[in-house]
């Protein structure tokens, strides 16, 4: 952990300790050993520990207070925290990752009072807007008080711009848990990111690997750590337990359509995903893309449908033009835990209200989906 260098800002030791505490506190009602403890007078805050089952983990922590202070112009059930490091109001925050993964990073906004821990994803906010706020409901507080875990999408106020986010809280005693979901949550979009908490988070199976060894890690004579550090450290093997394990199951399922032919997986950066041709057709692209964990108000799935990244000289380069790839293939499993997929032409999907040639961001996985592959393939035939 020596080796890892990240940007540090100074902080008033007084004002933040009681965020260190909160995570210091959290670990050791997980049985955990604390090892080391930075000094709280610098952010993010690094903390070294021993689990009950020998492991000796650390996690770098982005902690902000979180609050449900009555705000002028805001709703009255609103909770927040505002991420702030320094006084310079137009800094971005680089929310950095340990290449090796033996630090877990988190990015949260912490409640002493109500002893809870709201996370975002620190993936999606790394370079992100000193002096902006977070902000969730009360019922998603009590929620958290309630249960001792609670995950869902957190609203915006520009959903045709901003990504779909979820965020994650949980109560103190769960911290360890916590940082066992962001070490695995690492990189998965917002859908599996979900479902990924709805299964771990509570759950005993997941408490019990605190304390007695996995099957899996006695058979490899490697303790889960190390297991999930190897996977982590392997870019090909990290993307087939995520991504990876969608597109295969795709695949293999486009591989039996009748007609289908020549289909083969694509490698290449920033290129579909699926390459395959159905009858006599040309080259067809396909690409594969999760749907959220939730489905809209008429129990249809949804499809987050932009890039992570835009350029600063386009803004709309975020999005897909209808001509990058021919037909998108939507993964249902966030929602029905079924590798099941629908598709559609991309000719067919609507343009993106401020971004003209460009494809909408939010889509519904409705009516003009086909579950037959075959059935959009024709068109290209």
């Amino acid at each position: 952990m020596a080796g890892f260098e990240y940007k540090k800002w100074s902080v008033q030791r007084s004002a933040k300790q009681p965020l260190l505490d909160f995570i210091v506190e959290g670990l050791k009602a997980a049985h955990c050993t604390i090892l080391s403890a930075s000094d709280p007078s610098h952010a993010p805050f690094l903390v070294t520990y021993e689990t009950p089952l020998g492991e000796r983990q650390g996690v770098l922590v982005y902690a902000f207070f979180a609050n449900s202070k009555v705000t002028k112009n805001r709703p009255l059930d609103e909770h927040r925290f505002q991420i702030k490091y320094g006084g310079d109001p137009k800094a971005l925050l680089p929310i950095e990752q340990d290449p090796t993964r033996l630090l877990t990073t988190i990015f949260v906004g912490i409640d002493p009072e109500r002893r809870i821990m709201v996370g975002a994803d620190p993936v999606l906010h790394d370079g992100t807007k000193m002096f902006i706020s977070l902000e969730f409901k009360r019922s998603h507080a009590e929620q958290i008080a309630r249960t001792g875990w609670h995950a869902w999408e957190r609203e915006s106020s520009r959903p045709e711009i901003d990504a779909v986010e979820v965020l994650v809280g949980v109560q103190q005693q769960n911290v360890l848990e916590y940082i066992r979901f962001e070490r695995m949550a690492l990189g998965l979009d917002a859908g599996h990111r979900q479902l990924l908490a709805e299964h771990l988070l509570g759950n005993p199976m997941l408490t019990a690997a605190t304390t007695a060894p996995h099957a899996l890690t006695s058979e490899l004579m490697m303790p889960a750590n190390a297991v999930l550090d190897l996977i982590q450290s392997a870019s090909r093997l990290k993307m087939a337990v995520r991504g990876w394990v969608a597109e295969h199951h795709l695949e293999q399922f486009l591989q039996g359509v009748p007609g289908v032919k020549d289909c083969r997986r694509l490698d290449g950066e920033g290129e579909p995903d699926i390459e395959l041709r159905f009858k006599d057709s040309p080259p067809l692209l396909i690409e594969c893309k999760n749907v959220l964990r939730v489905t809209n108000k008429d129990g249809l799935p949804r499809v987050d449908f932009q890039r992570t990244r835009a350029s600063k000289a386009d803004p709309c380069s975020r999005y897909y033009r209808p001509t990058d790839f021919h037909v998108l293939a939507a993964c249902l499993h966030a929602v029905t835990e079924k590798w099941e997929y629908r598709f559609v032409s991309t000719m067919n999907l609507p343009e993106h209200q401020k971004c003209p040639g460009r494809i909408h961001s939010n889509l519904r996985v409705d009516t003009g989906w086909r579950e037959n592959p075959a059935d959009v393939f024709t068109a290209f035939a």
